[in-house]
């Protein structure tokens, strides 16, 4: 099978739209990275609180997959839960952790982190994820039409 992390990225359109970049530091552990422009705000200087959400959406989606993509899965997001500590502004760039907590066979707990360039907390968040057979997701799919 080919790599599902290689085949999720081809296929990521909302990633590659928003010019994610990621790094898989080990199986479980994810840096992932964006920089906020001017279609992310929601006032003249600060980014809309959805597009830090969906960021760490992503974030902590791609640590699960990190973990189980040898495995021949993907993963989805359950729920999550963010908390903001401060506003991320134009030309910000946003570097997300993701991790792996704990890892069933079925379901993936993990957290995230979004920091901007000075080193400070954007948001955190816990987040529960499932994980399923990569042929049972849409993506088989669309690669074997």
């Amino acid at each position: 099978m080919e790599d599902l992390i290689r085949i999720y990225n081809q296929v990521n359109n909302f990633g590659r739209d928003n010019h994610y970049e990621l790094n898989i530091i080990e199986e479980g552990l994810i840096h992932y990275e964006m920089t906020i422009e001017e279609r992310h705000l929601a006032t003249p200087t600060a980014a809309h609180g959805g597009v830090i959400a969906a960021f760490m959406d992503a974030v902590i989606g791609v640590a699960a997959l990190s973990a189980i993509h040898k495995e021949g899965k993907l993963a989805s997001t359950i729920e999550f839960k963010i908390s903001y500590y401060q506003p991320a502004y134009l030309g910000d760039k946003l570097k997300g952790i993701g991790k792996v907590d704990k890892k069933g066979n079925r379901i993936i707990f993990t957290t995230g982190e979004i920091y901007n360039q000075h080193n400070e907390i954007v948001a955190k968040a816990i987040g529960t994820l499932n994980a399923y057979p990569f042929e049972k997701g849409d993506i088989a799919k669309k690669l074997n039409k």
